[in-house]
């Protein structure tokens, strides 16, 4: 108490504007008008912090099972040929971010299995150098991705893409592959009969769907490669993925093109980001209604105190301090509303995982199911850099609703405020 006795006037006046008074019905009045303000401000926050960081845990998990099949940088030849792969994976490991590389060929073929045709993409791997690079092996469910061995013409299927073909475990798939083959009858297309051995679930459904996995030698015979297409890479932190490709170009030499993860998928993230900014106004509008009702509230105030505030000017207040009293006031309202509405919106955040389960047997409904969503569970990723941002945005509206009213206050004057009292 004495730390606040030891505050300017200003502050001890906006202070004890924002509490009702004990006998003017009107002060309350205003003062439950503070406090929805107040109210309205925190759960505008609580409500940004809590969709950003679903978005954000969203993001982070569709991306971690796209990284779990995807390499975070692929490095290929421009001659569609890598026969030199060793010495290219030798060259990147001078890069000390670069913790795996593996080679690999990537192409594009037809799969059919009796009259059912699906289009799909091959990657020719080493079962061997595989889990360097990506988690693939350790996502197979059926089967054993080491069984892809060199001769024998073995496939691993995507779950998705072996439930449309209707196969499972030892049966026969035929490729078609695009590059023709020149007979005296004409180009006939190139076919080749795999067996599947193994059936592998990502978790992300355009790989489930669409990929297949052969092993490396078989894949060259069946496309015609002399060589891999290129080498894939994994590095210690793939958020460095586009920083590190950048220094990988400089460093290696050859004819090379180098790309990660980030550019693979460039369409998908560019939209994520525009769907997280779009929220992020959208939820902000709200925090804006909250804090301009702190104008209603300040100009109620000022109507009704001009009395006060003419006294104060005729002791010696300057139109400054009186702007500053209602500039206090108003910030107050805002600062309070916005820390609940932090401290609100991260203990939710963060426990999400246990709030939204229980929400759903209280309530007998599923948010996400299981036969729809791959994704069962609401994810949550809280990024302190958001709660900031969004606090500090918080902040700076309640403080620019407080300026018209309070600009209004310093202009009341004296005589005629106290002309009918």
């Amino acid at each position: 108490m004495s730390l606040i006795k030891n505050l300017p006037f200003e502050w001890l006046v906006g202070i004890r504007y924002t509490r009702a008074g004990k006998r003017s019905g009107r002060n309350s009045f205003i003062s439950f008008i503070s406090l929805i303000s107040m109210a309205g401000i925190g759960l505008g926050v609580a409500a940004l912090i809590v969709v950003l960081s679903v978005m954000n845990g969203f993001q982070k998990e569709v991306r971690d099972r796209m990284l779990s099949v995807l390499s975070h940088i692929e490095v290929f030849d421009a001659s569609g040929a890598m026969p030199d792969w060793q010495a290219v994976a030798k060259q990147t490991f001078q890069n000390k971010e670069v913790i795996g590389a593996a080679p690999y060929v990537a192409a594009q073929a037809m799969m059919t299995r009796d009259d059912n045709v699906r289009g799909v993409v091959i990657r020719g791997v080493l079962p061997a150098e595989e889990p360097k690079v990506s988690d693939v092996a350790g996502q197979v469910r059926q089967g054993k991705f080491s069984d892809l061995k060199p001769g024998e013409f073995n496939i691993v299927l995507g779950g998705e893409l072996a439930r449309s073909l209707h196969v499972t475990l030892g049966d026969k798939v035929t490729l078609i592959a695009p590059q023709g083959q020149v007979t005296p009858a004409g180009v006939l297309p190139r076919l080749k009969q795999f067996t599947v051995v193994g059936i592998f679930e990502a978790g992300h459904y355009e790989f489930d769907s669409s990929l297949a996995f052969i092993q490396i030698e078989d894949a060259e015979r069946l496309f015609r490669l002399d060589a891999p297409s290129g080498v894939r890479l994994r590095i210690k932190d793939m958020l460095q993925a586009p920083q590190v490709t950048q220094e990988l170009s400089t460093q290696l030499t050859g004819n090379l093109y180098l790309r990660d993860w980030s550019q693979q998928n460039s369409n998908w993230f560019a939209a994520v980001k525009t769907e997280k900014r779009m929220m992020f106004i959208i939820l902000t509008l709200i925090i804006a209604v909250a804090a301009f009702n702190l104008v209603s509230t300040l100009v109620m105030t000022v109507t009704d105190k001009q009395a006060d505030i003419a006294i104060l000017r005729t002791l010696g207040a300057s139109p400054g301090s009186i702007m500053k009293i209602f500039v206090i006031q108003g910030a107050l309202v805002g600062l309070i509303g916005t820390a609940l509405g932090v401290a609100f919106g991260v203990v939710v955040a963060l426990n999400i995982d246990v709030i939204v389960p229980a929400i759903e047997r209280l309530l007998h409904v599923q948010f996400l199911p299981k036969s729809i969503y791959v994704i069962s569970e609401l994810p949550s990723d809280l990024i302190w850099s958001d709660v900031w941002t969004i606090g500090a945005v918080a902040v700076v509206l309640a403080f620019l609703a407080t300026l018209y009213p309070s600009w209004a206050a310093a202009r009341v004057k004296p005589a005629e405020a106290l002309r009918y009292e």
